[in-house]
């Protein structure tokens, strides 16, 4: 999309997009997972523009199947074979990238990625846009992640629908590096993360020292997903000044979950969590975790990732699993965190591994009210 170009769907009609890989050549300059590269253009896509619009009433489908069917193909070949049934499209990826660089700047545990050679295209990806606005639109079946602007100032994703049956990585809206982003009204059901905020990946994400800060999420319901609002793993460029409130998760394998792991550094902190209702959660209600990927302990350094100032209140859930996981680094604790008002029914305990200035306040498991030993 061009500046000042709106497309509008009206009620009832649907754009199909092509499944044919070819259409979506050449490679272009684009994100994938935190990762600067050039591959398959995504199914919307803008660069340095402006005023650009997405509205109306009407369907966009992607018609993900075939892109998910060659992701499963080639990471099973690679696991299996070390990719000797390689298609036409990972010679052309080894030709348009740097490839030494990419493994130089990402940690040993995105190797394996990398090695796919083979990266689907995100259905709507803005790259350093400004004023981005998807309204009341639903959108389906996407290859990859959905929504995903990159670097753009002043986006606004509202009354949108998100429908991805069960698929891999692909993503609700998921706003990397961007500033000003305001998400609300939205009723997303999905493959993986619902919502979603990142800010890149290890070295190269560190390098680029863009963070995503000035962010709303506000009256949306979650269904389908591997968590409801997520922050990380690829934070490098650093998150902050968050605040998600009104929101109802339904569902979900986690409800808020913070994530990160040594090697990603950056720092994710001025979090507000407020106002928030979930049920059949299957496994934790709120967990922060620094330890995602098991990475080998390292002294405390820029590799190092920081959450501190994280506050969650007025949350309540049912049918939970684990309704509180907590886990810092030795290196570096989880720090200043408040859960206030907070009451879940639980089928475990919650859990607090290696914090500091944790508080709780009126927090509720089970009817019982607990405390810090």
């Amino acid at each position: 999309m061009k500046s000042n170009i709106t497309l509008e769907l009206e009620a009832g009609a649907t754009l199909l997009f092509s499944d044919d890989f070819d259409q979506y050549l050449p490679f272009v300059e684009m994100r994938y997972e935190g990762v600067m590269m050039k591959s398959f253009s995504p199914l919307i896509y803008a660069v340095d523009a402006e005023n650009i619009t997405i509205k109306g009433e009407g369907t966009l489908d992607g018609q993900g199947k075939k892109w998910w069917m060659e992701f499963f193909r080639v990471m099973i070949d690679l696991k299996d074979n070390g990719v000797r049934d390689i298609n036409k499209y990972q010679p052309m990826w080894d030709k348009a990238n740097d490839t030494k660089a990419l493994y130089a700047e990402t940690n040993e545990d995105y190797v394996n990625t990398l090695q796919r050679r083979f990266f689907r295209p995100p259905f709507i990806q803005p790259l350093r846009c400004k004023n981005v606005k998807i309204e009341g639109v639903k959108i389906v079946n996407s290859p990859f992640w959905t929504v995903n602007p990159q670097f753009c100032d002043n986006v606004t994703v509202k009354g949108v629908t998100i429908h991805n049956v069960p698929s891999p990585n692909t993503d609700g809206i998921n706003p990397e590096s961007c500033s000003n982003v305001h998400i609300s009204d939205c009723h997303i059901s999905v493959g993986d993360d619902c919502i979603t905020i990142k800010s890149g990946r290890d070295l190269q994400g560190r390098k680029a020292a863009a963070p995503c800060q000035n962010i709303t999420i506000t009256n949306c319901t979650m269904l389908a997903g591997h968590g409801g609002v997520v922050i990380g793993s690829e934070m490098s460029g650093g998150v902050s000044k968050v605040v998600i409130s009104n929101c109802v998760f339904d569902g979900t394998n986690r409800g808020i979950r913070l994530k990160s792991s040594r090697g990603r550094g950056g720092v994710v902190e001025d979090i507000r969590i407020s106002n928030i209702v979930m049920r059949n959660i299957k496994n934790e209600a709120i967990v922060m975790d620094l330890m995602y990927s098991n990475m080998p302990a390292e002294p405390l350094s820029e590799r190092t990732p920081i959450f501190r100032d994280i506050h969650v209140s007025g949350l309540t859930a049912r049918d939970v699993k684990t309704p509180i996981f907590i886990r810092g680094l030795d290196e570096a604790p989880i720090s200043d965190v408040s859960l206030r008002d907070i009451n879940i029914q639980s089928r475990e305990k919650p859990q607090f591994l290696n914090y500091k200035n944790l508080s709780l306040t009126d927090v509720t498991i089970n009817g019982q009210t607990i405390t810090l030993e």
